[in-house]
């Protein structure tokens, strides 16, 4: 594997849900893999998990991890052909990558969308920027259109906490105070439909996901209708697509409660808005998958980045 910034980069996610759980057993056996390679962590937006997980994963596998806050440290950065560099951009993506290529084995890049210019956002131009003047491979941290590594990392937490071969998995979008990415819904259903669940997304009318990521699985409005027989709930909002990157209503009849949720598992990427997104009795139950979830960041970052050194 040269690259990671897709689920559909997985070619077997059975085979790598279990290579991850061995890894989770014991994170330092590989340490020797990394040892003398560096991995270059760019951030274009905030951190919290994802920063701190990838840089532990690369540390449990013998790398150096090199850290840095790309829009507050570093020169603006221009990602245009052809343009006349006379405004707030100092440096070009084609000297940049180039350079911290020369610097690091392996560049991981987080950078959200605009939400304003769908066309823009869905050309990856960041992500694919890096992609073609980089000689090194890239690991996408989030971009415009997705979180692999999230979604990764949900599809190991719901099989380690199945109680049943072909588990009920519910895709539900929540409220929130701000326009959101849909990256992590995207992947999170790219990686259900390469499992063997039953799965379907929830959410308002207005709020449908890009229909070439959901593709055939079923969409219901109805929140209460999802829920049921429901064995996971995984929640996330995102802002509309249709009338891209629009909040059309807050919704907050959605947000997610104990009465909803039964006896399924809450799952989330985190951060979650308290009594906002999903009421504090759920959070503080023992119904809670959240910190599982983001204790397992660290694995499937490692096994990213263990494919992706094997084959360096």
């Amino acid at each position: 594997m040269k690259h990671y910034t897709s689920i559909n980069d997985i070619d077997n996610i059975n085979s790598w849900i279990a290579e991850a759980k061995d890894l989770k057993v014991n994170p330092l056996k590989n340490k020797e893999l990394g040892k003398n390679k560096t991995l270059g962590l760019l951030f274009f937006n905030s951190s919290l998990r994802t920063r701190l997980s990838t840089q532990k994963a690369a540390l449990n596998l013998g790398m150096d991890p090199i850290v840095m806050n790309v829009s507050g440290d570093a020169w603006g950065i221009e990602f245009e052909d052809g343009t006349v560099m006379n405004g707030t951009t100092a440096e070009h993506i084609k000297e940049a990558a180039a350079v911290v290529s020369q610097y690091c084995d392996i560049i991981a890049v987080r950078a959200f969308p605009t939400l304003t210019d769908k066309e823009k956002d869905e050309s990856e131009h960041v992500l694919k920027s890096f992609i073609k003047f980089a000689s090194v491979p890239i690991v996408s941290m989030e971009s415009a259109t997705g979180h692999p590594l999230q979604g990764l990392t949900d599809a190991i937490t719901i099989s380690e906490n199945a109680a049943k071969k072909k588990p009920k998995v519910v895709l539900s979008w929540a409220p929130h105070v701000k326009a959101l990415p849909h990256a992590v819904a995207n992947s999170f259903a790219q990686a259900m439909q390469k499992m063997d669940v039953e799965f379907v997304i929830s959410n308002p009318e207005g709020y449908n996901l890009n229909p070439n990521i959901t593709k055939d699985t079923p969409i219901y409005h109805n929140q209460e209708a999802a829920f049921k027989d429901a064995d996971f709930v995984y929640t996330k909002n995102w802002s509309s697509y249709e009338a891209y990157g629009k909040v059309l209503n807050t919704a907050n009849d959605w947000m997610i409660t104990k009465e909803k949720l039964g006896k399924a598992k809450f799952m989330h990427c985190l951060p979650v808005r308290r009594n906002v997104v999903v009421e504090d009795a759920v959070l503080d139950s023992d119904s809670s998958l959240v910190i599982e979830q983001a204790n397992n960041r660290t694995y499937a970052a490692q096994l990213v980045l263990k494919k992706i050194l094997e084959n360096v």
